[in-house]
């Protein structure tokens, strides 16, 4: 049986917000999406650990606090090292992907530009973590 997720999305731009939100709603699903502008204020919330996320969504290239530096930080946490991260971008560069699996991160997907394959990938990811046994930290 799936479970309703708690997502801290990580994101600053507007549209990509606006396009997750849009595929939950077309797709039917109930998980709860937190967002956060940035890595800085990501991080205001999780330091508050009051409702702390099941997964996080993350992009790279974000201002004042980007994608590798949130997720250095994040994984260097004793408490929230344990919150799969997955990296949602449009970044194929490999120093990317080989800097992010070096740090922890729990998957790296690439935003397709075709909406619907977007819609499917975003899909297919939250089934596979609202099915996963996760840690309640």
């Amino acid at each position: 049986m799936s479970k309703t997720l708690k997502v801290l999305l990580i994101e600053d731009d507007t549209i990509e917000v606006m396009k997750l939100n849009r595929a939950m709603t077309s797709l039917n699903l109930k998980h709860q999406i937190i967002e956060a502008n940035n890595g800085e204020d990501a991080l205001h919330i999780l330091q508050k650990k009051e409702i702390l996320p099941d997964i996080i969504l993350l992009d790279l290239n974000m201002p004042k606090v980007n994608g590798i530096e949130f997720l250095s930080i994040l994984k260097s946490d004793d408490t929230l090292k344990y919150i799969p991260t997955i990296i949602l971008t449009t970044s194929n560069n490999q120093k990317d992907l080989l800097e992010c699996y070096k740090i922890g991160v729990a998957g790296y997907v690439l935003k397709p530009l075709k909406y619907e394959e977007y819609v499917s990938k975003i899909e297919t990811l939250l089934t596979y973590w609202s099915i996963n046994e996760l840690i309640k930290v």
